[in-house]
């Protein structure tokens, strides 16, 4: 499953950083961008967030809402979003069971070995629940930049 574009976000369930659960249905009526990263503390992982918490008064003002997920634990995004002053939701989906449904839980090789990990990736769902905007195998540095800019653009028309 690799286009969602103009289809229903798959539905979640996930606690965040602190343990609140989080779900679609509380983003019903607005702009969610729910992105898929790695892992916790690693350094394309960091430059994604810290970006995406450095705009989020940006998309706050567009009223957009941001979520991170990874399969890391509850304590490890509590560790990384304290480390790093994040401000938004950072959910845990240890069993993957989201990352599936959104077709990022991938075979990935490093190093000449293969396993199963995130493909970075993200989704803007819309306020019907609608995916409107799909990025797959994003490079961090410059991806929040690019959302930022098609949001505003989306939002115009």
């Amino acid at each position: 499953m690799d286009n969602l574009l103009n289809k229903k976000a798959p539905a979640f369930s996930l606690l965040d950083q602190n343990g609140k659960k989080h779900t679609i249905t509380d983003y019903a009526g607005k702009y969610l961008v729910i992105y898929f990263y790695p892992k916790d503390m690693t350094s394309g992982c960091t430059i994604e967030a810290q970006l995406f918490n450095e705009k989020l008064p940006t998309f706050a003002k567009l009223g957009v809402s941001i979520c991170g997920v990874s399969p890391d634990s509850v304590v490890s995004h509590k560790k990384f979003c304290d480390k790093e002053s994040l401000d938004f939701p950072l959910l845990s989906d240890e069993g993957h069971k989201i990352c599936d449904a959104y077709g990022v839980w991938k075979e990935k090789s490093m190093y000449g070995r293969t396993f199963m990990g995130v493909e970075r990736s993200t989704f803007v769902i819309n306020p019907k629940g609608i995916i409107v905007l799909e990025y797959r195998k994003v490079s961090p540095a410059d991806h929040v930049e690019t959302i930022l800019a098609d949001i505003t653009t989306l939002l115009k028309k």
